[in-house]
């Protein structure tokens, strides 16, 4: 391919602009194209980013032939049915965590971009967010010797969308929210070994009037290399997002603060207009955050994934690995219900994970 990869965004919310912005930045990109259900959310954001195309129906964009990534950022129970048509029309495709609501949906989307001979390249940026890539490079180099925990922790008030409340769209809470991105974190860091067993507490503390997921989750897993790794997930932390991670080993230790470590700290008695995501007020103390999707690693998972597109690469991230996130959060749901460490394989044909929690809890 020899000429700018040509991207079509399919949503037009948060997330969309924040991979929007990411494929302005990338040279080898193009940002061709938006669809979005509602008439004025289409035209608002092809508007807003200079878009020369925009849709209502996201299959009418799929017949463009210009089009060669199709990048979906929409509720988990969509991700499946436009992968599957984005591929039956040729078009690669890059999806937001997580990977679908089941792993039937899992095998299926899998098996389409191999018939396609097409990319299915899972939107994991905490793989690309420079601070951890660097704490990657200081385990890989023997900097800390040998891992034996590893902890990753990310919480604020809970989501801007509707949809992540309503767990038919969802397939879940802050586990399915958020706990992919430590799943695959641990995953990425370790080299990808397979995960032993799975250890789950959630519970609901403070969001039960507006939906039956869970609003705190902590999750423990043991790898077959013996590392342990504890993920925490809250959407009940005020102040803004949090995101960290420790790396212990037998020679050292390691911490990376993803934002408070990076921002300005701020004290402003009128408040300002734009502190971090799901900041809140920004009366008082507050920590302002500057270069946010480059310090997510936003700008640099789109660059990879062109890159990839462009000289018929192997993604850092894929959907086999969207799955195997896709998986452990199952069996999390099932220890979570059951009170018990769960094996891993798991499989299951529930059709999104929390009904492994809820069935069990009679609620």
């Amino acid at each position: 391919m020899d000429k700018r990869v040509r991207i079509g965004l399919v949503g037009s919310q948060f997330i969309c602009s924040i991979h929007a912005e990411s494929i302005r930045r990338c040279g080898d990109a193009e940002l061709f194209a938006v669809a979005s259900p509602t008439t004025d959310h289409a035209s608002a954001f092809a508007t807003r980013w200079n878009i020369g195309h925009h849709f209502t129906d996201y299959r009418k964009m799929l017949e463009m032939p210009e089009l060669d990534v199709v990048l979906i950022g929409v509720p988990n129970h969509l991700h499946c049915q436009m992968t599957l048509d984005a591929f039956a029309a040729g078009k690669h495709v890059i999806v937001e965590k997580p990977l679908c609501m089941n792993l039937q949906e899992a095998d299926q989307m899998i098996a389409a971009g191999k018939k396609a001979n097409r990319k299915l390249m899972y939107a994991e940026e905490l793989c690309f967010a420079p601070k951890y890539v660097r704490l990657k490079e200081l385990l890989d180099s023997g900097a800390l010797g040998k891992a034996t925990l590893l902890k990753q922790s990310e919480k604020h008030d809970g989501p801007h969308a509707a949809h992540f409340w309503d767990v038919n769209r969802s397939g879940g809470g802050v586990t399915m929210d958020m706990g992919c991105h430590a799943i695959e974190f641990f995953r990425w860091m370790l080299g990808r070994p397979k995960i032993k067993t799975i250890f789950a507490q959630m519970s609901t503390q403070v969001h039960g009037h507006k939906t039956i997921g869970e609003d705190n989750a902590i999750l423990l897993l043991e790898f077959e290399t013996g590392v342990i790794a504890l993920a925490e997930e809250s959407w009940t932390k005020l102040g803004g997002m949090d995101d960290r991670a420790e790396v212990y080993g037998s020679t050292g230790v390691a911490y990376a603060d993803l934002l408070h470590g990076n921002s300005i700290q701020t004290y402003s008695t009128r408040g300002y207009d734009y502190a971090v995501e799901k900041s809140g007020p920004t009366t008082g103390w507050s920590f302002t955050i500057y270069e946010e999707a480059w310090n997510y690693g936003f700008p640099q998972e789109i660059s990879h994934f062109v890159d990839c597109v462009l000289h018929d690469k192997v993604p850092l991230v894929t959907g086999e690995d969207g799955k195997a996130v896709l998986e452990a959060i199952f069996a999390a749901y099932e220890s979570a219900g059951t009170g018990q460490k769960i094996a891993l394989p798991f499989s299951s044909r529930a059709p999104k994970p929390i009904d492994l929690w809820k069935s069990r809890t009679g609620q």
